[in-house]
């Protein structure tokens, strides 16, 4: 990390070191967060914004872009996709002298992308493959204590964990324990089908729209 960096809270969210949670009521909904709480995808808004802290960093987007749209065809697999993001978030994260005040500077300009559909409850799971160096800060300005993302280690930069897909459940999972099933669960995006057809009740979220998704 730069000069001056300073490291990120690391409390509330999850990946690979689930909370235990296990006991806790489940009485609860369970959303994803990018295009379903968030209007657009937040790591690609960040990593934008990020340039004008860091231009020559534009290199690392385009690789991470091709294997993110070859596993969204399936032309590609979660480990590739892993080795790619493992490969460039160090080289990427590092650059910057003060990913804190980055990130805070992110979410004061982006905060209205919240989507209006969504009112923030307490109890609320968000479960997302966003990364905990972003998730971390909104989740608090949203007032929720837990979150379960894709997960950076904040001493050496490496990736943890990548929640996506399949992993949504496990990690689900291993945060409240193997009974435990969400009343609610929330998307934009059949990707989650695993989680989809685990809640008791799912819903797909288009734009504001939000509608029953049929098992």
């Amino acid at each position: 990390m730069g000069a001056g960096a300073q490291r990120l809270p690391y409390d509330v969210l999850s990946g690979g070191h689930a909370p235990n949670l296990k006991g806790f009521s489940l009485s609860m909904r369970v959303l994803d967060f990018d295009n379903t709480i968030y209007d657009g995808e937040s790591p690609l808004d960040f990593y934008f914004f990020s340039l004008r802290y860091r231009p020559g960093n534009i290199r690392f987007i385009v690789p991470v872009i091709i294997n993110l749209i070859r596993y969204q065809r399936s032309k590609s697999s979660r480990p590739q996709l892993e080795r790619t993001i493992r490969r460039y978030v160090h080289a990427y994260l590092s650059s910057f002298d003060d990913i804190h005040g980055m990130v805070r500077d992110f979410w004061d300009t982006h905060m209205h992308k919240i989507k209006s559909w969504y009112v923030p409850q307490p109890d609320d799971v968000i479960l997302t493959a966003s990364f905990n160096y972003t998730m971390d800060e909104i989740v608090k300005r949203l007032g929720i204590s837990t979150c379960i993302c894709s997960t950076i280690d904040y001493d050496t930069l490496d990736l943890i964990h990548l929640n996506f897909g399949d992993n949504k459940v496990a990690s689900f999972k291993q945060a409240f324990g193997d009974d435990a099933v969400p009343d609610e669960f929330y998307t934009d995006n059949l990707v989650d089908k695993p989680m989809l057809e685990y809640a008791r009740s799912s819903f797909i979220v288009k734009g504001n729209k939000v509608v029953p998704y049929r098992k």
